[in-house]
C-alpha cells in the first residue's frame, strides 16, 4: 500500500470533483485525473517532459534525435513494399509532444505527415502509417492485488489532507490471473486495448507502427508480482505513484497480446512483436548499413544516437515495435 501527503489544494478539489462524497476512486481514474485533466495533467501542461534539459522527466528514441525519424522512415518503407507505395500514404503521428514530431526536419517519401496531439480528435482515413512512440504506456492502468477471497481492484482516496491506496470491493474479470499467489499485484493496461481498439476501428487502411514497453500475458500473470505501475520525475523511477500528482509520470507496461488482439479484431493482418533492435536491423537494415559506414570513422552524434537506439542495454532491447498491415 501507498500514501502520499505532497497534494495541491487544486488536485485535491479536481479529485473531490470526480469522487464524490465517498472521496475515492479507481487507480485508474486516479492515473486518468492526474495525467490527463484539461488543466492540471501531467500530459496537459505547455511544459518540456523528454529530454536531458533541465525540468525534464525522462527521454525516448526521439531524443536521439533526426537519425530516430530516419530510422523509422526507412523501415515504414521498407513494410510497405517500396517508395512508390510509401508515397501514397500519409503519416499520422498520435500522442506527439508540443512542438515535436518524429519527422521534424526529416526527409521522407510519404504523401504527407500529421500529428494529433493529447487531447485533440482522433480522426484517421485514407492510405495511413499511424506511427506511436511510447504512447500506450502513459494510458491509465486498472491495478489488482491477489486476495484470500479473490482480486481487489485497488483504488485511491482522500483523506487527512492526502492520498492513500486503498483496496476496493473483490471483482472477477475473465483476464484476471487464476493462480497468483496472495498478494500478487496486477496491473491491467485495459485502456492501452481499448484505445487500440478504436484507432483499428477508424476507416482507414496502411501500417500501423507502434514503439513501447511491455510484456506479454504470461509475464504480467507471473513475474511481475508489484506490478509494473512506475513514476517517473526529473530522470528519477519511483514506486511512490501518488506523489506531486499533475507533476509526475505514471506509466506502466502494455500487454502486447491485448495490443494485438485489438488489431487483429480490426482486420489488421499478423501483428507482429518484436524489440527495437530487431526491429531496425529487420525493417531499416540498408539504411543502418550505410550510415554506419559513413560514420565509421569518427565517434558522431549520429553514431552514438544509433548505438543507443540499438544496443541491447541503451533502447534496444527495453522497447518492443508492434506492427501489422490492414
Amino acid at each position: 500500500m501507498g500514501s502520499s501527503d505532497t497534494l495541491s489544494s487544486a488536485f485535491a478539489q479536481a479529485f473531490l470533483a470526480r469522487s464524490g462524497a465517498e472521496r475515492r476512486m479507481t487507480f485508474a481514474q486516479f492515473m486518468e485525473l492526474a495525467l490527463y485533466h484539461p488543466e492540471l495533467g501531467y500530459y496537459r501542461r505547455d511544459t518540456a517532459r523528454v529530454g536531458y534539459g533541465s525540468g525534464t522527466d525522462f527521454y525516448t528514441a526521439s531524443t536521439s534525435g533526426a537519425v530516430f525519424g530516419e530510422m523509422v522512415t526507412a523501415a515504414c518503407v521498407t513494410l510497405l513494399g517500396g517508395e512508390a507505395t510509401a508515397a501514397t500514404h500519409t503519416l499520422v503521428e498520435l500522442g506527439a509532444e508540443p512542438g515535436g514530431g518524429v519527422l521534424a526536419g526529416v526527409k521522407h517519401p510519404f504523401a504527407g505527415t500529421r500529428t494529433v496531439r493529447i487531447g485533440e480528435p482522433m480522426e484517421i482515413t485514407g492510405r495511413s502509417i499511424v506511427f506511436s512512440n511510447e504512447l500506450f504506456d502513459a494510458q491509465p492502468l486498472r491495478r489488482f492485488v491477489r486476495r484470500s477471497d479473490g482480486w481487489r481492484e485497488l483504488g485511491v482516496e482522500l483523506r487527512d489532507a492526502g492520498l492513500h491506496e486503498v483496496e476496493l470491493a473483490a471483482v472477477t474479470e475473465p483476464w484476471l490471473p487464476a493462480d497468483a499467489p496472495e498478494g500478487y499485484v496486477f496491473d491491467a493496461p485495459r485502456a492501452a486495448a481499448d484505445m487500440a481498439a478504436a484507432i483499428a476501428a477508424q476507416p482507414w487502411t496502411g501500417l500501423f507502427v507502434a514503439f513501447d514497453y511491455g510484456k506479454v500475458y504470461a509475464e504480467l500473470a507471473t513475474e511481475t508480482p508489484i506490478g509494473t505501475a512506475r513514476a517517473y520525475f526529473k530522470h528519477t523511477q519511483s514506486n511512490d505513484l501518488l506523489a506531486q500528482p499533475g507533476e509526475q509520470d505514471l506509466t506502466g507496461h502494455v500487454c502486447w497480446d491485448w495490443l494485438a488482439a485489438a488489431l487483429e479484431g480490426g482486420g489488421f493482418a499478423q501483428p507482429k512483436v518484436e524489440s527495437q533492435e530487431a526491429f531496425f536491423i529487420h525493417q531499416a537494415g540498408e539504411f543502418l548499413s550505410k550510415t554506419m559506414a559513413a560514420e565509421a570513422s569518427r565517434l558522431s552524434q549520429r553514431k552514438l544516437s544509433l548505438l543507443q537506439l540499438l544496443h541491447p542495454s541503451h533502447l534496444g532491447q527495453k522497447f518492443q515495435v508492434l506492427h501489422a498491415r490492414r
